[in-house]
């Protein structure tokens, strides 16, 4: 039986397997980036997929404490887009 990854959610604290949450990753370059393949290089921060976990990321900024950096409001944007294709 294969082990299932688990990540801890910044916004909720809860861990769920990887597959459920979004990375957002500060790669080398200062760059910050949502990494949907996972395998980005840099810092990554992850958040659950769901409307309520990205409202309480961008309110508390908890993804720019973890990141130590500015987050662009294009980020949850994205996350939001993305959650609706889905």
């Amino acid at each position: 039986m294969k082990k299932i990854p688990l990540r801890r959610c910044l916004a909720t604290n809860t861990s769920y397997p990887k597959q459920e949450l979004f990375r957002v990753v500060k790669t080398p370059d200062n760059e910050v980036i949502l990494d949907i393949s996972g395998k980005a290089n840099g810092r990554g921060a992850y958040i659950y997929m769901s409307e309520e976990a990205i409202e309480k990321a961008k309110k508390t900024n908890c993804l720019g404490k973890a990141l130590e950096c500015e987050i662009p409001a294009t980020i949850y944007e994205r996350m939001s887009k993305y959650l609706k294709m889905k």
